[in-house]
């Protein structure tokens, strides 16, 4: 009897680790989908909001976000580490974000394993660039169309009070991820994000789980961290750990408003 699934070669394991790099890291892929958040303040009645209502807060929040800024940019530090074949890669990269969610990256600096940039990190701001388009954001982001969700209850969180929702897919897609959220009180804005996948992403793959986290700076909240821990058969365990900073709102450049084109000028 054929087997169905063999174990690799030696001398093919590391490839193998690659792919199955490359297939989980289209759920990192997803978190970043989750929105940036701006401020928009609680009712104040002192009753517990549905969990659709908290949701469709989170929905406001992204659409207020997009109307009051004109995007934003940042800077990101990807860390990669295979600890079966003792393999790591680290890059550094700019970020901007349109005021549409689309998002273009530009790599400040790399080293590392070479395998890992080329067929791992880069391939994430490749597929990151083309699912922040609005016709792809709009099929992994939290909604009420994408997701089921339950209010738990209320948990502190680093000096604030979140509301805590158990967050389950209503498809089997890559894009999608079954876990719990927190949701800011005053804020109704995302403060972190936990979870597995919605669908598994290879058979080599036992597990995947992730953690993001964001925080406010000034009136917004921007990401600051995400951890992803696959465990996977053969190859053992792979982190991807993210970290975000020097975050900020795009401002509109001083000539955009200052400066008149020669037809605007007017004549003397």
């Amino acid at each position: 009897m054929t087997r169905l699934a063999q174990a690799p070669r030696k001398a093919d394991r590391g490839k193998f680790a690659l792919e199955l790099a490359m297939k989980y890291q289209l759920l990192i892929t997803a978190l970043f989908l989750l929105p940036v958040s701006s401020v928009v303040a609680a009712d104040g009645s002192g009753t517990l909001p549905t969990a659709e209502e908290i949701v469709t807060q989170l929905g406001a929040h992204d659409l207020q976000r997009q109307a009051s800024t004109e995007g934003y940019v940042g800077m990101r530090r990807y860390v990669f580490e295979n600890h079966h074949f003792h393999k790591r890669a680290e890059m550094l990269v700019n970020v901007q974000g349109d005021r549409d969610g689309t998002k273009h990256f530009e790599v400040v600096s790399e080293e590392g394993w070479k395998a890992a940039h080329k067929h791992v990190l880069h391939k994430m701001l490749e597929t990151e660039t083309e699912t922040s388009r609005p016709d792809m954001h709009v099929k992994a982001i939290l909604t009420l169309e994408n997701y089921n969700f339950e209010l738990i209850g209320t948990e502190p969180v680093d000096d604030r009070t979140a509301y805590v929702l158990e967050v389950s897919p209503k498809r089997k897609e890559k894009y999608l991820f079954r876990g719990r959220i927190w949701v800011d009180v005053e804020d109704y804005a995302l403060m972190r994000a936990e979870g597995n996948p919605a669908k598994n992403p290879s058979f080599w793959t036992k597990s995947t789980h992730f953690v993001q986290i964001y925080r406010k700076s000034g009136r917004l909240w921007f990401p600051l961290s995400t951890q992803s821990v696959t465990e996977a058969r053969i190859f053992g365990t792979t982190d991807v750990n993210i970290e975000y900073f020097d975050y900020a709102p795009k401002t509109p450049h001083p000539l955009d408003n200052s400066v008149m084109s020669a037809k605007e000028m007017p004549k003397r």
